[in-house]
């Protein structure tokens, strides 16, 4: 069974930085052609923050992540990291980690997912 595991959220001033980790079991990351990033602020929809390839060679951003945020993997750790700077309040949502074989900014691509950590940035 596969299992995604979200951490390093929290409450932070806006303009610092947060990285968030997500560690999977049962399979690992190399094994998917991409795992993702996914937030969801409440009441809106859940949309896609960042990607990156298998090999890593291959990351997508979010047009408002660009130039803050890098998305990293360590396949001996099979761990994927989101490295967020320069946060936002608008950048507050449960952040989801998701792993698959689709496109890269599709949600409905992804198989798994993790149970999220919440991400809050105050003004």
């Amino acid at each position: 069974q596969v299992q995604l595991v979200e951490s390093g959220g929290g409450l932070v001033q806006a303009g610092t930085s947060l990285r968030l980790s997500c560690v999977a079991s049962g399979r690992t990351f190399s094994s998917f052609s991409m795992v993702g990033w996914f937030r969801q602020a409440p009441g809106k929809e859940r949309e896609f923050v960042a990607a990156i390839s298998s090999s890593g060679d291959s990351t997508y951003y979010r047009d408002s992540v660009k130039g803050r945020g890098t998305i990293s993997r360590d396949n001996a750790k099979n761990t994927v990291y989101l490295q967020m700077n320069s946060l936002r309040p608008e950048d507050t949502a449960v952040y989801y980690c998701t792993a698959g074989w689709g496109a890269p900014r599709d949600a409905g691509a992804y198989r798994y997912w993790g149970q999220g950590t919440q991400v809050t940035v105050s003004s």
